[in-house]
């Protein structure tokens, strides 16, 4: 397998398309059999960090030069998934395309994934030493086809009508078209009745869920769960949710049991989120709360202050930074 492959969807892809794309690119390194893979996000214009220091790298784009450097620890190849490499600057395309240009296939696999095209020069260094595989933008002539095999996946009969509402419902966005499906298994064959009386509005991604896959350190998941929340949610809502849960963690790991956290936090002993708190009290440490609580913050002015189209990148960087802090050792 060739150590070069990019995954290029539509200009502006929306939630169905970006989730296709990202699924390529997983199978494509699952392919390879990498030993874990290090993703690269890289963000828009006007997305830096606060105190970042100027330079040709921004930091994101630094991380990813060890990374095609490096390779596995084990012997193995290491997987180097960088997403919206679109977004690319001029001196960092430069630097990317000649580190790509000399990958060992035996140590680094790197899958870049972008909407409507690369930088000319990464495409070039793609065209010459690597592969491409495109994404193209959904119909709703499409969304049948993925409706039956998602079915099918999940063990659902669903007939030609529910189909319809399904996609009259969702038109082209098949994250949401899966998660609507997820909900209707163990309920029997699938009907418009049914499809109707289920989803009068569409089904939102319950904020507790992202949190479980963002405390388990699960980075694919937590950012399955971010990817269906934002098709329906403000990342502000999120945000809010996770510090809160942040105050929750911070206050267990001092409190002396769990009644006098309950007592802190002004709840039942027995609430459910409480004890959440308390058996994970153990998980990363101190610092890694407080870099936790420094991020939040901010993202919390990067949302408030940053264009819309950086949204979605500031909070994906946020879920991995936490699912790393959260996860502890």
């Amino acid at each position: 397998m060739k150590a070069l492959h990019a995954v290029v969807g539509p200009r502006e892809a929306g939630p169905g398309e970006r989730l296709e794309m990202l699924e390529r690119a997983h199978g494509l390194l699952s392919a390879a059999g990498v030993d874990g893979i290090d993703r690269i996000d890289i963000p828009g214009r006007g997305a830096a960090e606060d105190g970042e220091v100027a330079g040709p790298l921004r930091a994101e784009v630094e991380r990813l030069v060890p990374a095609l450097q490096s390779g596995s620890l084990f012997g193995g190849r290491r997987g180097v998934l960088v997403v919206d490499a679109h977004q690319l600057q001029a001196a960092e395309t430069a630097v990317v395309a000649q580190l790509a240009a000399g990958l060992d296939p035996e140590t680094v696999v790197l899958v870049l994934v972008a909407e409507g095209s690369l930088p000319a020069a990464l495409a070039k260094v793609v065209k010459a030493e690597g592969e491409s595989h495109a994404v193209r933008k959904l119909s709703e002539r499409d969304v049948f086809g993925w409706v039956r095999e998602a079915a099918r996946e999940r063990r659902l009969k669903v007939d030609a009508a529910a189909a319809t509402a399904l996609v009259q419902r969702f038109g082209t966005d098949t994250a949401a078209i899966g998660q609507a499906l997820d909900q209707l298994v163990g309920s029997g064959t699938v009907t418009v009745e049914v499809v109707a009386a289920r989803f009068r509005n569409r089904p939102d991604e319950p904020m507790w869920h992202y949190a479980d896959a963002v405390a388990d350190g699960d980075v694919g998941q937590a950012l399955r769960r971010l990817s269906d929340f934002l098709t329906h949610g403000h990342p502000l809502q999120l945000l809010a949710f996770l510090e809160t849960d942040l105050k929750r963690r911070s206050l267990a790991r001092v409190a002396p049991s769990m009644e006098v956290l309950a007592e802190w936090l002004e709840a039942p002993p027995r609430h459910f989120p409480v004890e959440k708190a308390w058996n994970n009290r153990t998980k990363g440490s101190d610092d890694d709360l407080r870099r936790a609580l420094s991020a939040i913050a901010r993202a919390d002015v990067s949302l408030k202050s940053e264009p819309e189209s950086t949204h979605r990148v500031t909070m994906e960087r946020l879920t991995v930074a936490l699912a790393k802090w959260y996860r502890g050792k």
